[in-house]
């Protein structure tokens, strides 16, 4: 057998990676889906072109080699974490649209909750905070608001499942119903230190267990293909959350290593080993990949808004034609002319953990262009992202020596170079910078022998690409005040 086949189900598009045993890119396949904002706050997902559009691109891209199921050794599967389907067992429809990861509906819920005195309860079980970010308070608004919804869920008619779980059912034919550790470790519902469904968080968050899949570990194998669309009798072999797949791709297995993963948001992780530990700056704790079939865990700091910015200057501001556009219009400039750009879309993540906090753009002149709104756009993932580390960093006894990145946004080189001088640490960028496809792969290779041991993997690592910081440091720390000054008016906006 020849390849390891990942599909990559994102916040925006699906994909299918072909992968050889060097672990290089054979082909890609990609496709874009509909983004729905029903009302302010809210945003959906159609499951079923999530699943349409991921089974369109794993055909395409065995036909893109001329490849057979027979060629291929595995499914590794990753996908966006805390995004909630629910469906009918019967007929597998969805009941409801994908409730996505970025909607803030429930952030009512969520100040409830917190006031009511179980944030403890709920972390020290879960590893996570009451945040709209995560399943569980999504789950319950389902089951709450769609009517019927929760007599059938009690009456055992009604699946729940991460976007994993819904692609395995339908891949299966229904005879699987499974996550793996790390996606269950997203949805407040699951104890990340025994390693179960957590029966006390189900009765706080009103969920009824029969709603939840199967639980495997990342790195075996967990069902067959049936379906006829070209993929049939290829093995399910690997599930991981998509940052839990990248730390994985990034040949981060040791704590204190950490990479940070910029897709349409921002996620900083670290190992921190076999220990849970909780964390005192708003970190959470959660479940690493493991191709040993043990709990790992890692700190994570999430962005909610990396990428997405890029979209957002493309749809709404429209002052690029297309994503790829903004590392030249950026560039065009020498700096942001003074602007800072908080992109609180939908609230504040790590370290913040703010539902309420506003979109903010400060330091407009009659001189502004729009390649000073670009180049500010890019720095506030940066900036972000420093937040995060700063947290972390005050979490471990060692200060990080390099951050490994990864996703679209770490191909653009003005974004690294800014990274590194805002951290002070060097940046470093891989080859082959799909690593969360590539995790994705690897775990599942590993389960069916298609690569023998991590240490395999880790021989055949290709050169990295070094961003060393460059700006002096006074100028640094000046602007990353300016940029807390900025957040703290978007945190306060809505007041």
């Amino acid at each position: 057998m020849s390849y390891v086949l990942a599909l990559d189900q994102g916040t925006t598009s699906s994909r299918a990676i072909l992968f050889d045993q060097a672990g290089n890119i054979a082909a890609v396949a990609q496709k874009e889906f509909q983004q729905f904002y029903p009302q302010a706050g809210w945003v959906e997902h159609d499951p079923m072109e999530i699943l349409t559009s991921q089974m369109t691109c794993a055909v395409e891209v065995l036909g893109k080699v001329g490849a057979r199921p027979r060629d291929v050794a595995a499914i590794g599967i990753t996908n966006q974490r805390e995004t909630v389907i629910v469906w009918e067992r019967e007929t597998g429809h969805p009941i409801h649209p994908a409730i996505v990861w970025q909607d803030r509906r429930t952030a009512g819920f969520c100040s409830e909750l917190e006031q009511s005195g179980a944030g403890d309860n709920i972390s020290n079980r879960s590893g996570l905070v009451i945040d709209p970010y995560f399943s569980a308070t999504k789950i319950r608004w389902i089951l709450d608001n769609v009517p019927g919804a929760r007599a059938r869920a009690e009456r055992g008619e009604l699946a729940f499942g991460t976007v994993d779980s819904w692609l395995v059912w339908h891949l299966t034919s229904g005879h699987r119903h499974v996550t793996d550790v790390t996606n269950a470790s997203r949805t407040l519902l699951f104890n990340v230190v025994e390693g179960r469904w957590d029966p006390e968080l189900l009765r706080i968050f009103g969920i009824p267990e029969s709603m939840l899949p199967d639980v495997a570990w990342s790195s075996e194998r967990v069902g067959e293909v049936t379906t006829t669309l070209g993929l049939g009798g290829i093995s399910i072999a690997g599930i991981a959350g998509d940052q839990q797949a990248a730390l994985f791709g990034q040949l981060c297995w040791n704590p204190g290593d950490a990479k940070n993963t910029y897709g349409t948001g921002c996620f900083l992780l670290q190992n921190i080993g076999t220990n849970f530990m909780r964390s005192k700056y708003k970190l959470i704790t959660t479940i690493a990949a493991s191709a040993q079939h043990r709990l790992e865990y890692a700190f994570e700091g999430s962005v909610f808004i990396g990428g997405a910015v890029v979209q957002w200057l493309r749809d709404n501001l429209r002052i690029i034609g297309s994503s790829a556009e903004v590392g030249a219009l950026a560039a065009g400039e020498k700096d942001a002319g003074g602007l800072i750009f908080v992109p609180a879309f939908v609230g504040l993540g790590a370290p913040h953990w703010d539902p309420h906090a506003s979109g903010l753009l400060i330091g407009l002149r009659r001189d502004t262009r729009p390649g000073h709104i670009a180049r500010a756009a890019l720095e506030s993932i940066a900036f972000q992202v420093a937040d995060v580390l700063e947290a972390m960093d005050s979490e471990t006894p060692q200060p990080l020596a390099a951050l490994r990145v990864d996703g679209g946004a770490a191909v653009n080189d003005l974004l690294m170079q800014f990274q590194a001088d805002v951290l002070g640490v060097p940046v470093v960028r891989p080859q082959v910078t799909e690593t969360t496809a590539l995790g994705a792969a690897y775990l599942a290779g590993l389960a069916v022998g298609f690569w023998h041991s991590p240490e395999d993997l880790r021989s055949s690592r290709k050169a990295d690409t070094r961003f060393e910081p460059k700006m002096d440091r006074a100028e640094a720390t000046r602007l990353r005040a300016r940029w807390h000054q900025a957040v703290e008016r978007s945190k306060n906006w809505a007041e």
